[in-house]
């Protein structure tokens, strides 16, 4: 019997650090969704917020671009005295010449307008690309979310498969102390079990890992014993046909409709260049006070003038023809975004397919033989039917089989991830 507690010292020993590792487990944990995760994301991650404050500042640039020019005021004092006069009396102000005046721009051509048109669209795009934005930092979250979730069931299959493995080891413990099986079985048996605790002990720390890369990306403090998720852990054999994804992802990718309002402003601002080529007359008008003026009824007047720039050298040349090319730049550039979302969606449905294929095969067959031969060489085994290396055999097949098993939903769910980020929005849950 001493002999038997120094073979059972290893298994016990990795035994008691498994409570140490699930201690934290007692705390009360909410368990969120991921329609919960995403709105807390939305409102709490300072990336997505700093995004967000780019659009208010390019909505405060339309306040800029559509305010006129200012006017000109002017103000000319002339006839200042600086000898004495009749008499010799010195009056400096007697004969001072006021001549207040004020002028003003008139943009022509709907310059203004144009302005206004251009910012506007530069805030459509803005808003494009903050969507853009939030797609890839949900394609993030919902990686980190789907990661979770998959430690969870990989958790739950380490946690059954020690159990199993327990429970049979109970029962070689008492062969052996009716001498049905040799000492150096049993301490094969007792060294294997390491494996499957050692199981638990890395599930566990990759879970509490995966809830605090999720945590980060939701900018939240919660402890990690009190934070939890919840959902569909599951694959659908449904396959939506490839055309509709990408009909929706034409209609959805924001990043594509960036670069189609990026044209679309190109063009307005040629618009503003060819405009800006024109002539802008200024208008001036003034009042002149004259009190030293021979004829006393011309000490009031009135004036006024029409400037008018001569547009011979200068008439916006360079901005013109760069605007035209930018106007061919960004139609190639909206051209290979369109590439880039037929690129993207079928990539991601050759991945989805893939997994799909995969998880059928595992799902109807795989995973029943699985169980069928694990059972099956427990029960021969037991009964001195097969040998020990069968038995250790058909442990680690079922181990492996299952681990595979929720390591391809995992991969299906990150594929249907991918096909969101594809689409731009979410077409598979």
């Amino acid at each position: 019997m001493p002999r038997l507690g120094r073979r059972a010292l290893l298994p016990l020993a990795v035994a008691s650090c498994i409570p140490v590792v699930f201690a934290p487990q007692v705390y009360a944990q909410q368990a969120y969704t991921w329609e919960q995760i995403r709105e807390k994301f939305r409102s709490a991650n300072p990336t997505l917020q700093a995004a967000q404050l780019n659009v208010s500042e390019s909505r405060a640039g339309e306040i800029t671009a559509y305010l006129r020019p200012n006017p000109d005021f002017s103000l000319t004092v002339d006839g200042l005295q600086l000898t004495p006069g009749v008499n010799g009396i010195w009056r400096p102000l007697s004969g001072l010449v006021q001549t207040p005046g004020i002028s003003y721009l008139h943009e022509r051509d709907h310059k203004r307008e144009l302005r206004r048109d251009s910012a506007r669209k530069a805030t459509d795009i803005a808003e494009s690309t903050l969507a853009d934005q939030e797609r890839t930092l949900l394609f993030n979250l919902r990686g980190a979310f789907v990661q979770t979730l998959q430690q969870k069931a990989v958790l739950d299959v380490a946690h059954e498969s020690l159990s199993y493995y327990d429970r049979l080891l109970g029962v070689s413990r008492e062969r052996f102390r009716a001498g049905d099986i040799a000492e150096v079985d049993l301490d094969r048996l007792e060294l294997q079990r390491a494996q499957f605790a050692s199981d638990v002990i890395n599930a566990t720390t990759n879970l509490r890992t995966a809830k605090i890369q999720l945590l980060t990306l939701l900018n939240d403090r919660t402890p990690v014993e009190q934070f939890d998720v919840t959902g569909p852990f599951d694959f659908s054999e449904r396959m939506t046909p490839l055309e509709e994804f990408r009909a929706a992802a034409l209609a959805n990718r924001p990043d594509l409709k960036a670069a189609i309002e990026a044209v679309d402003k190109a063009r307005t601002d040629h618009q503003l260049a060819v405009a800006n080529g024109s002539t802008d007359p200024t208008f001036s008008a003034w009042y002149s006070h004259n009190s030293s003026f021979a004829n006393p009824f011309a000490n009031e007047t009135v004036g006024g003038s029409v400037s008018i720039p001569l547009r011979i050298f200068d008439r916006n040349q360079g901005e013109k023809a760069r605007t035209q090319i930018d106007i061919a730049r960004n139609e190639r550039l909206r051209e290979a975004a369109e590439a880039q979302v037929f690129s993207d969606v079928d990539s991601a449905y050759t991945n989805l397919g893939a997994n799909v294929e995969l998880l059928r095969l595992y799902k109807t067959d795989y995973l029943q033989r699985a169980v069928k031969v694990r059972e099956t060489v427990s029960f021969a085994y037991q009964r001195g039917g097969l040998a020990l290396v069968d038995f250790l055999q058909a442990q680690q097949d079922y181990r492996m089989i299952q681990l595979n098993y929720v390591t391809l939903i995992g991969a299906y769910l990150t594929a249907a991830s991918q096909m969101n980020l594809a689409v731009g929005r979410e077409v598979l849950p």
